[in-house]
Formats: structure tokens, sequence, C-alpha cells
């Protein structure tokens, strides 16, 4: 039976996140700095004769019609497939955290399959259908650091220097579409240069999200203060729960609260599939 095993779906980090409008459609207008970092799940994938698409959670039960079944099924549905896949999931990567697990999970599966049933579609055709899925999941396809515009389709990528960085959660998460709702969320943020970021990578700008995500979730604030309280910087990613904080390689941090989840992660130059989307980046596939 064709199989892919251990197949890593990266975590990311926001470095920034800047709200710079709305537009019409009710989408936000964002600025940011995508990150990738080591922190990741770990998926495989069994090929299956017939079109049947089923999955098993290792670890975290996740709801049925999660971002890996929803990609499987519309990578059939676009190419007209016929194979079928039993995907395992080890989750780790905490959700509503901002960190882009599920995101991340749909990429690689999209990635993934693009191979196990030899569908030979380009990055850029994954890419438009995992668009479809969530406004990270392009991110994840192209595989680098990115400056990220638009409703997260414009991917620009970035070179970043290495670092390490604690991550820490607390027992609560949020809803995306909760904080972007938010009638005193900060629309208007002047849009950013990434010459200006590039100046200072680890130090700029702000996450407009975090005001209305602390209002919402006070963990976020008793993260933040522990973390400030250890001499740290500490920022949210995304739109939460999760803060971050940029650390010395070796860090060994204090005692967490109790019921925190943490981790001191290094960034990533580029997805572990990487060399998969940029090799298959010719195969131009249509639907």
């Amino acid at each position: 039976m064709k199989a892919l095993y251990e197949l890593p779906a990266p975590a990311k980090l926001n470095l920034f996140l800047h709200v710079t409008g709305r537009r019409a459609d009710g989408y936000h207008l964002l600025q940011s700095a995508f990150m990738l970092i080591d922190w990741c799940d770990v998926l495989h994938f069994e090929l299956r004769p017939s079109s049947n698409i089923s999955r098993e959670d290792l670890t975290v039960q996740l709801p049925s019609d999660d971002l890996t079944t929803k990609a499987a099924h519309l990578l059939q549905q676009a190419t007209g497939c016929q194979d079928g896949v039993h995907i395992t999931i080890n989750k780790q990567i905490p959700a509503q955290a901002g960190l882009g697990g599920g995101s991340s999970d749909a990429a690689t599966t999209l990635i993934a399959l693009n191979r196990l049933w030899g569908l030979n579609l380009s990055a850029k055709n994954l890419a438009t259908l995992g668009l479809q899925l969530g406004a990270d999941v392009p991110f994840f396809i192209q595989g680098q650091n990115a400056w990220v515009e638009g409703i997260g389709e414009q991917i620009t990528p970035i070179a970043l220097p290495p670092a390490h960085f604690l991550v820490l959660k607390g027992p609560s998460g949020l809803e995306t579409q909760k904080i972007f709702s938010a009638p005193d969320l900060k629309r208007n943020t002047e849009r950013a240069t990434m010459a200006v970021f590039a100046a200072n990578h680890y130090n700029f700008g702000k996450n407009d999200l975090q005001p209305v995500a602390q209002a919402v979730c006070p963990e976020i604030s008793t993260s933040v203060h522990w973390l400030d309280s250890q001499g740290l910087s500490a920022r949210m990613t995304g739109s939460g729960s999760a803060v971050f904080a940029k650390v010395p390689h070796d860090f060994v941090p204090e005692v967490f609260p109790y019921g925190w989840t943490s981790k001191v992660c290094g960034n990533l130059t580029v997805h572990p599939l990487h060399e998969w989307t940029v090799r298959d980046n010719s195969l131009v596939g249509s639907f």
C-alpha cells in the first residue's frame, strides 16, 4: 500500500499584525510578517483504492470535518481524482492559538495528496485551492517566511535571521471571527514598508488584534505579564490566544502558570516540504 509517513505541518508566528482597512465585503486588509517555527503536527497518509477519505486522531480529537478532510475532499472535487486516503494526525500545535495549526495541516494535506495521488498540480494551483480553506493556507504551501498583505493572499518571501522564541498559551482558545468582528478593533493602521521592517525584524510594529483579544480572554494578559516579569518582550500571535517572546538560544524558563502550554521554538528557513512544492511547481495541472 502506497503511503507517506511522518510529514510535518509547522506552526507560524505573526511577528506583527496590522489591520490597514476593510473591504466592502467585510474582509479585513492586513499586513504581517509570517514566520515558520519548528513546532509541528505530524501527519500520515495511506492510499486507499476507493475514493473514501477517513481520518484517525492520535492525540486531540478533532471535528469530523476538520481542515485536513476538507482539503482532501476539495482536491478530489477539483481534479476528479478517484483515489482515497486514510489520514492519521498526531496533533501537537494548540488549537485557537493564532499559530496556524489547522491551516498548516490543510497545506500539508494538499502537498502530500498531490504527490500520493500523482496529480502533478503546481504550487500555484495548490495555493489557489488552499485559499478556499483559509487565508493562511497559501502561506504554508509556498513554504517560506513571508511578508503578507491583502486578506492573506499577497505573499512575498523574506529572509529572517535565526532566532528562538518562547511560545506560551493559556488553557483557553479564541475564535478568529469573534476578534475580527469586534466593533472596537482598530482597522486603520498606517501601511508599513518591508524596508522599515527589515531594519528591526523582531521588534517591529504591533498586533492590532491584541487589545480586543485581551479584553475577551484575560489569560492573554496573564501570559503577557508573566513574560514581561521574565524580562521578555511579549506579543500575541495571530488572533490569539498564544503569546511569544524572543529568547536566547539557551533560554531555560522558570515555572509557568498551571495549565499553560509552552515551548521554546526555533524559526525555520523554509517549510520542511518546500522541496516538494518547488519540484512540482513546473508541473502545472488544470482543474
